[in-house]
Order: C-alpha cells, then structure tokens, then sequence
C-alpha cells in the first residue's frame, strides 16, 4: 500500500478533441504515453445519496481502478481512496492518494461488495499524455462526458505550486478553459447518475 501527493489541476478543453491535438502538437508537444482507465466508484451501504451532497458522496468513496497501457502494454490494478481539502470555494488545496495493488480487479469488486459497499458509478477514459520540454499533462477523453486536460504536480519536477502549473498552462496557450482550473469529473458524472 502506498500514500502519495497528488496535487493537479484539471482543466476543460475549449472545442473538438482531434483539433486540439492538432494545435498542441504544433506547439511541439509529442505523445509520451497513452493509456486506457476504467474506475468503479463504492461507497458504504449506509450512505444516502439522496441526503448528502455529491461531495460528501464521493468523499466517503473507494475507486477500483484498472489502467491499461496502450504504448507500454502495463496493465495496473488498485484500489483507491483519496483524501481531498477543499478551500470555500471549492478549490483544492491539497489531495492525498492511498493506493493499494490488487492482482484481479473483479475480486477486488465483490470483496467491497461482501464487507458492505455498494457500487454508484464508472467512468471510462482514454488517455495521452504529452510532455514539451519537461512540461507534461495528460489529455482526458472521458467516454459520454467532457474533454480534459489533467496536469500534475509530481509529473512537472521544476514546478512547486498549483500556481506555477496554471501560468505554464498559460505560457503555451493551450486552449482550455481558464474559469476552472480545478474541474471535478468524478462530481460532474455523479451528478448525472444522480440526476442533479
């Protein structure tokens, strides 16, 4: 099992998917990675999702997460429960991971199943990651919903601050949103499951 930072940002990519690629690569950015995720979010059977906000929802949630690599063939499997701090306006400020591996992710679905877990949602994404000069993020194609940009602070070693990352966004005028620079696709595609 393992602990680890994980500050990003994630941002909303302004218009079509293929001429955004077209547009960074221009820009010099080449594919370094490209792979596939499939997550299953689980919360305690107790937990009432008609009574609690979709961030308290997920704040109690467990990700069985699969990702399958399509340039490195690696496939990895782990349940994950992330502990996030959120500013009053909803803002990150700091988010932890707990990551534990697990060699067949079905088992891993019936056992949170068997100890009292009921199963809200999935979502599936294909993923690049492109990188420039050390700059790197990854591009978020998320089946039936938006299109993102994922930009993590482990991933960029010169950058120290979610600031840093937001103006290096902003230094190769990569055409995403700049309203929100924290976008919550696991509570946007609660919503919709929620019908809210």
């Amino acid at each position: 099992m393992s602990k680890k930072p994980d500050n990003e940002i994630t941002l909303k990519i302004k218009g079509n998917l293929e001429e955004f690629y077209k547009d960074i690569e221009c820009k010099g950015f080449k594919i370094v990675h490209e792979f596939s995720m499939d997550d299953t979010y689980f919360v305690p059977q107790i937990v009432n999702l008609q009574e609690m906000s979709t961030r308290e929802i997920l704040s109690k949630s467990v990700l069985v997460r699969k990702i399958v690599g399509k340039t490195s063939r690696k496939v990895s499997q782990k349940i994950t429960f992330k502990i996030k701090e959120f500013d009053i306006n909803g803002n990150i400020l700091k988010q932890d991971a707990i990551n534990c591996e697990v060699l067949d992710i079905e088992a891993a679905k019936n056992l949170l199943k068997a100890i009292g877990y009921k199963e809200i949602m999935n979502i599936q994404e294909a993923d690049r990651v492109y990188e420039n000069d050390g700059f790197r993020f990854a591009v978020k194609d998320i089946r039936s919903g938006d299109n993102l940009i994922e930009v993590e602070l482990g991933e960029n070693e010169d950058v120290c601050t979610v600031g840093e990352l937001v103006e290096k966004v902003k230094e190769y005028k990569i055409s995403v949103y700049l309203d929100n620079y924290f976008v919550k696709k696991a509570e946007i595609e609660l919503d919709k499951v929620l019908g809210r």
